[in-house]
């Protein structure tokens, strides 16, 4: 490199001093070669190491690398093929499903653990067990520091509590080591699905017990041991989650097509800024970016070292109203907020193309979204007249939250709040903003803390029950739910779960089809947006997925040489 050269990486490096840092980190990964190692420049830490306990997808994305299901999603769609378990069956009465677990499959291994067997029934066991039953030796595992709790959930299972299978499992046996199965109260089309989300990924119960005989079973979560395709290496907040590839996977491909070199270390560089992500990857110092700003689309696309990659998630951002909180205990209050928020300029100030105005709950590419459902009209005189009638004339003041870092439902939390404040002022809501950073705002959000919340969801299994129940139900409504509108809808909640106990799509749909209406007439949120994400590749890149779902799955990607 010249002098030119080296002084214009120099400049780089000091207007982005993190790019130092982590070419420091990149030097001491192990592996064979630097050019085998990718970094992926991610949006945030993750809340967790844990996948039982974790809630966002920035943090199922850093254990979706370590940790294999026993069923799975397709990368890229929403059909459920098998992993862990090679095959299973559901009996006629749909309330007994039995798993036959794939033979041979390996753990990770750490400083604390060897394993000495492959998978077996027991470690299934453990992994729903736990999750399960208050009494279980690692229930209070769930939550950070080993407390007893997290987002107000016993033994912080949020995801097994909130999908209602710690009402809905009967019993959980293992006829033998290669066999589980579940038997469950009542039918329910949702509970396959479910088991390939991220909280039912399995865990070592061997591990559990080596960590319980020497005193240390908080490890558990900070040093995870799974069988997916790369090994925990390390992490630091704000800096780094490291791993390496694990030689023993169950899937590992025999070789790689020619000119291309598997990876054999992956980096997550967490760094929140868009900007700055876009700089290390311009620069070379991440191959994967997540999320770039929506006014950086054109550039990246006319950069011919990098590839922009877009994909219209299942997904919705939402502006939470807390019906537990006054005024927001009021339905006119609530239709009132609705109609006074100009949802077409909030997408074309802060989403651009990427994004498509909410009229609901569910994003439009789900089968069950109502296509007749009335866009929300944007009416301030009538948001006064509401206002009026429930003896706020004046108006009031309020809180509103908003995220600290870009999320792909929604790019820029600090533009859309204040758009929505000024919506709102000309209404006569005086709102104060107020964030906080990321795990904080969360877990104020699930502690029921603000009035007023910018948030919004990727579905996680493909099914309508994950936004309808998961965000809206009456059990998620309870502290430390998915519910953060606190609302609980004892009509909306029957057709929800009506809606669970049939397989038949066209009642399910018909059902989903009142709920929303329901949604739309109570107005516990005002929906805003749904998103095509984005992510940025260098062009050596080959093998990454967009994924309807959210995730980021790194197994099978590789490095052009």
């Amino acid at each position: 490199m010249g002098y030119r050269g080296q002084a214009a990486r120099a400049r780089r490096l000091r207007r982005f001093p993190a790019l130092l840092g982590l070419s420091a980190v990149l030097a001491g990964l192990p592996g064979p070669a630097p050019a085998k190692t990718l970094v992926f420049c991610s949006e945030g830490n993750p809340e967790s190491l844990d996948p039982a306990i974790v809630t966002t997808t920035t943090a199922m994305n850093v254990t979706w690398q370590m940790f294999n299901t026993l069923v799975e999603f397709a990368p890229g769609s929403t059909v459920i093929r098998p992993a862990l378990a090679q095959s299973w069956s559901v009996s006629e009465d749909g309330r007994s499903y039995a798993f036959t677990l794939r033979e041979g499959v390996r753990f990770h291994e750490n400083a604390r653990f060897r394993p000495s067997r492959a998978l077996n029934a027991d470690d299934v066991l453990f992994t729903f067990l736990r999750q399960w039953k208050p009494d279980h030796p690692f229930h209070g595992q769930g939550a950070p520091d080993g407390q007893g709790s997290q987002n107000g959930k016993a033994g912080g299972f949020a995801y097994f509590h909130d999908l209602g299978l710690a009402d809905l499992i009967e019993a959980i046996d293992a006829p033998d080591p290669r066999t589980v199965r579940f038997r469950l109260k009542e039918p329910d089309a949702t509970f396959l699905p479910n088991l390939a989300q991220a909280f039912a990924s399995i865990h070592s119960a061997e591990y559990a017990a080596t960590l319980a005989a020497s005193g240390a079973k908080e490890a558990l979560g900070r040093e995870p041991i799974g069988t997916g395709p790369f090994t925990f290496a390390g992490y630091r907040p704000d800096v780094t989650v490291r791993y390496r590839a694990f030689e023993a996977y169950w899937r590992r491909p025999d070789a790689a097509e020619p000119g291309l070199a598997p990876i054999d270390g992956l980096v997550f560089s967490i760094t929140p800024n868009p900007a700055v992500r876009l700089a290390k990857l311009k620069a070379g110092e991440c191959h994967v970016m997540a999320f770039p700003a929506t006014t950086d689309l054109d550039r990246i696309e006319a950069d011919p070292d990098l590839t922009l990659a877009g994909k219209a998630e299942l997904n919705v951002s939402y502006l939470a109203l807390n019906t537990a909180k006054p005024p927001f205990d009021d339905v006119r209050v609530r239709r009132a907020v609705n109609l006074a928020i100009d949802r077409r300029a909030i997408v074309e100030g802060a989403y651009g193309a990427a994004g498509l105005v909410a009229r609901g709950p569910l994003p439009p590419g789900l089968w069950a979204t109502d296509a007749g459902l009335p866009e929300i009209a944007f009416d301030r005189a009538e948001a006064q007249r509401l206002l009026a009638e429930a003896g706020h004339r004046e108006g009031f003041e309020t809180d509103l939250w908003y995220p600290p870092v870009s999320r792909p439902y929604n790019p820029d939390g600090r533009r859309v709040a204040d758009m929505i404040q000024a919506d709102l002022a000309r209404i006569g809501i005086r709102a104060r903003l107020v964030t906080e950073p990321w795990s904080a705002y969360r877990a104020a959000l699930y502690a029921g803390v603000p009035q007023t919340m910018l948030y919004g969801w990727t579905g996680d299994n493909g099914d309508p029950d994950n936004f309808l129940n998961v965000l809206l139900g009456c059990k998620a409504a309870a502290p430390g739910g998915a519910n953060l509108a606190r609302w609980c809808d004892p009509e909306y909640d029957a057709l929800i779960q009506a809606a669970r106990r049939t397989a038949a799509m066209p009642i399910r749909k018909a059902l989903y089809a009142q709920g929303q209406a329901i949604v739309l007439r109570e107005a516990p949120w005002a929906p805003l947006a749904h998103t095509v994400v984005h992510m940025a590749l260098r062009r050596g890149v080959t093998g990454f997925r967009m994924d309807p779902l959210g995730r980021h799955l790194f197994e099978g990607v590789a490095l052009r040489d």
